[in-house]
């Protein structure tokens, strides 16, 4: 019941990203190599730099975050006592750095729309009866046999929680690893297909993630030089 009302709120957005699997799958059959397991990877990589602009808005403010901590760290300490006066201690410090709190979180709601949609489509996808193959999935609609793909999510998953950890500590470690574990975990009985789409995701996430951060790096080491 649950899981039929949110599929309902979604279910605009669902459709639409059925159209859009089933566009890409036509080009990719007019190119002469019909696959939906590619439709479902060009989809996400088209969405994933449809959404870039908010995920380098979201690292930054991460990474400012993270630079932070340290301050944070000894006003946190040094009012531990008088709680009023450290919240207007730590408004004043973000005030004063530029940062907002809350920024980091902004760009992760606004696609959370977006992938549950994209968790909703492909998990009820209709293959018209199909059982489509891809590399070496017997079929999409199917969990993968051979685990090959919860362990790639799981894997991804990790990598990607690592690189936007931004402290360190044996709370975040937890996660770090609960995470991947419980996603690859689930994985173990969802549609390829829709694991596909997660372990395509991670890696453009991965990826944007290093773009941004070598660009950084580059940057900073220009302004030293």
């Amino acid at each position: 019941m649950e899981i039929g009302f949110f599929g309902s709120i979604f279910a605009p957005i669902e459709n639409l990203l059925h159209f859009v699997i089933e566009l890409l799958y036509s080009i990719t059959e007019q190119l002469g190599f019909g696959s939906y397991g590619l439709a479902i990877i060009l989809l996400t990589i088209i969405i994933k730099m449809i959404l870039y602009p908010l995920t380098a808005k979201q690292i930054k403010s991460m990474k400012a975050m993270q630079e932070l901590q340290p301050k944070l760290k000894k006003l946190q300490d040094k009012y531990k006592d008088n709680p009023q006066i450290m919240q207007q201690k730590l408004a004043a410090l973000y005030k004063d750095a530029g940062v907002n709190p809350i920024a980091g979180c902004l760009p992760m709601l606004i696609q959370m729309p977006i992938l549950m949609g994209m968790y909703y489509a492909l998990f009820n996808f209709d293959y018209g009866g199909a059982e489509p193959s891809f590399l070496w999935l017997p079929s999409l609609s199917q969990t993968d046999p051979t685990y090959v793909l919860p362990v790639l999510s799981a894997l991804t998953t990790f990598l990607q929680s690592k690189m936007s950890m931004t402290e360190v500590n044996s709370q975040s470690r937890v996660i770090m690893i609960v995470m991947p574990l419980f996603i690859g975990w689930i994985s173990l009985n969802f549609p390829s297909g829709l694991v596909l789409y997660w372990v395509t995701m991670n890696i453009v996430q991965i990826a944007q993630q290093w773009w941004l951060s070598h660009n950084e790096i580059a940057k900073e080491n220009k302004e030293t030089a």
